[in-house]
């Protein structure tokens, strides 16, 4: 299927590993032309230029951080200097640590709605104007399972990535008319260097090991495994794409069916 992104421009942030990786690489093989961001300029590099290698896109590296208001900035107008639009915006952003209430301060709040919540706003901020402009484009924010069905010790992720879907419904119903359109894609367990994070998380917190401890998570998914980086970016390559013109508003679960509510 020819998800019709051929000559379009991707703007994909916090993509020099995981999921934010694996969706710019599939992005780039569906013949987008791409603009990365991270924090580490080295391994943001590393991912520009084997993506550049294994697809001949073009791809623009830029190191900034989601949760700085004026990276944010730089990064839009970087991308437009070099490609003069941007059609689809993919608002990633690293997890919020793991922790329960009384384990957070405020400050851990506040920096969390910082790289959670607020990034995703001043990236819709910095595309949406143009998009606008050329009648039309898409953004998918990447949240989580957890909107659905909230995760032991994900306190911070739990509340703040819901705030998240809250924009991208409000959103998806004020820009229609202009032709953007806005989605929420919904990783459930997916193996990335977070979740292996995570895991370990919960081992220091139940005296097991990691291993124990993604056996119990699979033991819950129906599919009985976790996913995999590239399975998830299909579904997000789907959605940002052409190929899915008349879907707005959505919260797409990539979950292997773990989420069992019908709502």
């Amino acid at each position: 299927m020819d998800l019709g992104l051929k000559g379009k421009v991707a703007l994909v942030t916090a993509a020099s590993r995981g999921l934010g990786r694996a969706v710019a690489r599939q992005l780039a093989e569906e013949g987008a032309a791409l603009a990365i961001c991270a924090r580490q300029a080295d391994r943001l590099e590393a991912t520009g230029a084997a993506i550049r290698r294994a697809t001949g896109v073009d791809v623009l590296a830029v190191p900034a951080d989601v949760s700085v208001p004026e990276d944010v900035d730089r990064l839009a107008e970087t991308t437009l200097d070099r490609f003069g639009r941007i059609d689809i915006l993919i608002a990633n952003a690293g997890g919020p640590p793991p922790g329960r209430f009384l384990d957070l301060t405020p400050d851990d709040w506040e920096a969390a709605a910082r790289l959670t919540l607020m990034s995703a706003v001043r990236l819709c901020y910095g595309v949406v104007p143009l998009m606008r402009t050329r009648g039309g484009g898409s953004i998918v924010a990447m949240t989580s399972v957890s909107v659905k069905q909230p995760l032991p010790n994900l306190l911070l992720s739990n509340s703040l990535r819901l705030a998240v879907i809250g924009l991208v419904k409000s959103m998806a119903d004020e820009l229609a008319p202009d032709g953007i359109r806005v989605n929420a894609v919904c990783p459930g367990w997916t193996r990335t260097e977070r979740v292996e994070e995570l895991l370990q998380d919960r081992a220091a917190r139940s005296g097991t090991t990691p291993e124990e401890e993604a056996a119990k998570i699979t033991a819950a998914i129906p599919l009985g495994r976790m996913g995999t980086p590239e399975e998830l970016a299909r579904a997000v390559a789907f959605l940002a794409s052409p190929a899915a013109s008349y879907i707005t508003g959505v919260s797409l679960l990539v979950d292997g069916g773990m989420y069992r509510g019908t709502m």
